[in-house]
């Protein structure tokens, strides 16, 4: 049996500027094949038509097509990893395994596994970054000790951004940003003349979803005046990229690359994917607590009636329930919405974030773990923000200069302004009142 390598595909749905595929193809001395794992520990908690699975399998299809086009294939396969690498090794004679790394604590479980799995066969296994672009010892205080706040966070990145330049194509670009032309070393790739099998989401026990993907390309002029119109929910003013970032389908050094020659302010948006991936790094206990741990003494509302309105978009706060039935019904929602509608939840009707993140999970296209909650720990005051607990939206306020004609309103919910919109299931003024007096209880002690 002839001897191969392995290049794994996780959140990195693409073969130009791979970093774990391009060092697969440049340094292993035996042909390269191409691996993804539709993993049953992941999939068993999904719904029959989430849509994520048909994002995965749409991107697997086009790299299937791509790499045939080069004379391979994708090998696709269904299991828990640990599971189906015990078939793979059976199958093939694998010497080595390359793959990009992923520092959500599941992830690191699964792939702590595999390279048990592997020593023991003697296969090595390398893995390498490419979903962003510094990892948690990259960017780090003058003492050595991880940032905690985003602003100084952001300002050393830059600086540290700039701390490498080498010229690429006669123009200075980063060192951290430099693209990986894995084309070069296309011949290294296993021959395959037999397509490999190809399940369909039938076969893995799911449905086509019929919500609309974001485009993958953005137009130039969007990102030019991104700082004038992403707050405005009724207007295309975001680049709606977060599940192309989130399964790797874009390179997000390549994003960089043309957000720091277009817009500052989206430039920072990329930068807290970064942030708070690192501090998901550093501090792994904000998974399940609170970062700051005395709020973890909160004691939430948690009523189950007022969780469901809010589910469902039916508070009776137009701004909340339109991003509620946005995200339901396109597994999107405007960046400025979700920190109303997590603000509401958390400080109005003083519901666990908790509880949020995991409804935000179960639907958002784009979610990842480490923004996602930190996310939610910037709204419920419990995270990073160095002034948290006071920060109380008003969502009236905010609809009054987000959305003053009510266009967004009107889109998400048509019985707006008639008798059957409820009324408001908690007044604005008591629950600040309340939610300020139940923060100060425990963190006066």
């Amino acid at each position: 049996m002839n001897k191969i390598s392995i290049f794994w595909h996780r959140r990195d749905l693409r073969i130009e500027d791979n970093a774990g595929l391009y060092h697969a193809l440049k340094q292993s001395p035996f042909p390269v094949l191409s691996l993804f794992i539709f993993d049953t520990n992941i999939l068993d908690n999904l719904e029959r038509k989430d849509a994520r699975l048909s994002f995965i399998h749409d991107n697997l299809l086009f790299i299937k097509k791509q790499l045939q086009s080069l004379g391979t294939d994708i090998l696709i396969k269904k299991g828990k990893p640990i599971d189906v690498w015990n078939e793979i090794i059976e199958q093939f004679n694998v010497q080595e395994v390359y793959t990009n790394r992923d520092y959500e604590s599941y992830a690191i479980q699964r792939d702590d596994k595999v390279n048990s799995l592997l020593i023991n066969k003697n296969i090595l296994f390398k893995t390498y970054k490419d979903h962003i672009i510094f990892e948690k010892d990259e960017v780090l205080k003058n003492d050595g000790t991880p940032y905690t706040v985003f602003t100084p966070f952001s300002k050393k990145w830059k600086l540290k951004l700039e701390e490498k330049q080498s010229l690429y194509k006669g123009t200075n670009i980063s060192y951290y940003l430099k693209p990986y032309p894995n084309y070069f070393y296309q011949n290294n790739y296993l021959k395959v003349e037999k397509s490999l099998p190809f399940p369909s989401l039938n076969d893995l026990g799911f449905e086509e979803s019929d919500i609309p993907f974001p485009k993958k390309e953005v137009k130039q002029g969007l990102i030019k005046t991104y700082d004038k119109t992403r707050n405005f929910p009724a207007i295309e003013g975001t680049s709606k990229l977060g599940v192309h970032f989130r399964f790797g389908t874009r390179s997000i050094r390549q994003a960089v690359l043309k957000a720091q020659n277009l817009n500052e302010t989206y430039l920072n948006e990329l930068i807290w994917r970064d942030f708070y991936s690192n501090i998901l790094q550093h501090f792994p206990h904000v998974e399940h607590n609170a970062f700051r741990s005395q709020y973890d003494a909160i004691p939430w509302r948690n009523d189950e009636n007022d969780f469901e309105a809010w589910c469902l978009g039916k508070t009776g706060y137009p701004i909340v329930d339109a991003g509620m039935r946005e995200l339901k019904a396109t597994g999107y929602m405007h960046n400025r919405v979700r920190m109303i509608c997590a603000s509401f939840l958390t400080k109005h009707l003083l519901i666990d974030w908790r509880w949020g993140e995991a409804h935000f999970a179960k639907y958002l296209l784009d979610y990842d773990l480490a923004s996602n909650n930190g996310g939610w720990q910037w709204a419920a005051g419990c995270g990073t923000d160095a002034a948290p607990y006071f920060r109380i939206f008003n969502p009236y306020s905010q609809q009054q200069k987000f959305d003053n004609q009510f266009q967004y309103i009107k889109k998400w919910i048509p019985e707006w302004n008639t008798e059957a919109y409820p009324e408001a299931i908690v007044e604005h003024s008591f629950a600040r009142k309340r939610c300020l007096e139940t923060y100060q209880s425990i963190l006066k002690k």
